[in-house]
């Protein structure tokens, strides 16, 4: 049994820009909240930061209603090329249409974004017609929106607990009522109706990523144990501008693809362009076409990273704060005007299983940001759209919430923390990274899952077990889903199914006796009818 018991009408694991969305959304509608943080909280001084939110750089794709040049349409038909025919267009519309209203409740929360003459200022990234991403601080985007949510948060009456890990949702019947965590060493648990999962990505499961420390799976875990469903996990987002470090290892800095929407240009060691003759958009084409470009070139010359040329980057230190500081951090500096990068774990295209109001399978629980599978993101994310996302959900799910807060519950026996297979999170890593990354074959991906098998039973009595037990879940169904797929589309490539099928289907898994099950496939139509 649980040591100490709390009450809620929302209990919401990820203080990302998801889950305080949703969190405030439903507080300001009468809610009580309770947000369950595994990081520190927010500060402006930490050197490292809890969610993926604070990292992200580029912005926020927003059509202006009053802009001339863009639409709805023309941002949706952008989202669909980048997605690779596996983006649900019927699922994404309404998320695109609803994203000024977002941004703008947003700002009411305290968020500023850079502007001129009353007008937010924009940029362009890779897939993206025209210039629609706004941004604040240069490329602190993420840090701003996360200080703005942060600061309305602990300005509200949204009871936060930071370094408070999830253990299990909690079920009755078939329908989420709970969820057992850990704080402070004590083994707790929120009783409540609604539960939302809005932990972030699954970087880690790979040895050099984007991602903060955090993003170990665990939504994705936490879900597929409480009996939902997940779908196409086998996209996992490989940016093509990750600063190269030799060695290093978990969360390097990401370079912002901003930075080529302003004039930086992809060269490899040579100086020739990584892009030439791949793709009509050069450096600005969709992320896996740019990646796998990177990829090339390296091969090509034999160097273990290629070159971001930003001489031709106006006043770069001042439009790009963030980047110059990760990169002088790293030890490098950004005035020989050349920066060394690989492509870099980055983004979840796929997760969780939801439909547009954030609902999972089982009732009650509710999935929103990189966590969730909305159909959005497709094969492969466009730019900028994350962010975008995790604002309109979260305020999808808390309308849900509140729809729920009356739903009577029962207060089930809590099961003990217990044990888990777990691996050896660098033997883990290290086997993703060379047989689940960019490139993959029906023999890699075997032995990958045979070496996932090995895992043993630890007790789960501490975070780091626990994020070991996410990671290795997470790792077997990214696998499962990836020998499943036999073709090659977006940001999962087969070297042994290297067409790309004419049906995009979307299939889905569930954990069934501690295994891995296919549930149901999905043909997408990726064009409004």
């Amino acid at each position: 049994m649980a040591d100490t018991e709390r009450r809620a009408d929302l209990v919401v694991v990820g203080a990302g820009i998801a889950g305080l969305t949703a969190a405030l959304s439903a507080a300001e509608r009468g809610l009580d909240v309770i947000v369950l943080n595994k990081g520190a909280s927010w500060s402006p001084d930490g050197a490292e930061q809890s969610t993926a939110t604070f990292y992200a750089q580029g912005g926020i794709a927003v059509v202006d209603p009053g802009a001339d040049d863009d639409s709805i349409a023309l941002h949706l038909s952008d989202t669909l090329a980048a997605g690779a025919g596996l983006t649900d267009a019927a699922a994404s519309e309404p998320i695109l249409s609803d994203g000024w209203s977002a941004v703008t409740q947003l700002v009411g929360r305290g968020a500023e974004f850079d502007s001129a003459h009353g007008r937010f200022l924009r940029t362009r990234e890779g897939g993206h017609s025209v210039r629609r991403i706004i941004h604040a601080g240069g490329d602190a985007t993420g840090a701003r929106v996360q200080a703005a949510l942060g600061t309305a948060a602990a300005e509200s009456r949204l009871r936060v607990l930071d370094r408070a890990w999830a253990a299990q949702v909690l079920t009755d019947a078939g329908q989420a009522v709970g969820v057992s965590y850990v704080h402070g060493g004590v083994h707790s648990v929120v009783w409540a109706p609604t539960v939302l999962l809005a932990t972030g990505g699954v970087g880690h499961v790979y040895a050099a990523t984007t991602n903060p420390a955090g993003a170990t799976g665990d939504g994705v875990a936490l879900a597929l144990r409480a009996g939902a469903r997940v779908a196409d996990l086998e996209f996992v987002q490989f940016h093509p501008t990750m600063l190269f470090v030799p060695g290093a290892r978990g969360r390097r800095t990401l370079v912002s693809e901003a930075v080529r929407g302003e004039g930086g240009r992809l060269v490899d060691v040579d100086g020739s362009s990584v892009t030439a003759g791949v793709h009509s958009l050069g450096d600005l084409a969709p992320r896996d076409v740019v990646a796998r470009a990177v990829r090339a070139a390296m091969e090509r010359t034999g160097a273990d990273h290629v070159y971001l040329d930003i001489t031709g980057v106006d006043d770069f230190a001042a439009r790009f704060p963030t980047v110059t500081a990760g990169v002088r951090t790293s030890g490098l500096d950004v005035d020989g005007g050349m920066l060394p990068v690989v492509p870099g774990a980055h983004y979840l295209c796929g997760g969780v299983v939801t439909d547009d109001a954030g609902r999972t399978g089982v009732p009650g629980l509710l999935v929103a940001g990189e966590t969730a599978r909305t159909g959005l993101h497709g094969a492969n994310r466009l730019a900028s759209n994350s962010l975008l996302e995790g604002l309109v959900m979260g305020r999808q799910t808390a309308a849900q919430a509140v729809e729920r807060a009356s739903v009577p519950i029962r207060e089930i026996g809590v099961p003990a923390l217990g044990s888990a297979a777990v691996l050896d999170r660098s033997v883990l890593q290290d086997a993703m990274s060379a047989r689940v990354a960019l490139d993959r074959d029906a023999a890699g991906l075997a032995e990958v899952a045979a070496l996932l098998a090995t895992a043993a039973p630890r007790d789960r009595d501490d975070l780091r077990v626990a994020e070991d037990a996410s990671l290795l879940l997470t790792a077997r169904a990214i696998v499962a889903a990836a020998r499943a797929r036999r073709e090659s589309r977006g940001a999962h490539s087969r070297a042994d199914f290297p067409e790309r099928s004419e049906r995009a289907v979307s299939r889905g898994f569930a954990l069934v006796d501690d295994e891995l099950v296919v549930i149901g496939e999905r043909v997408v139509a990726d064009a409004l009818v």
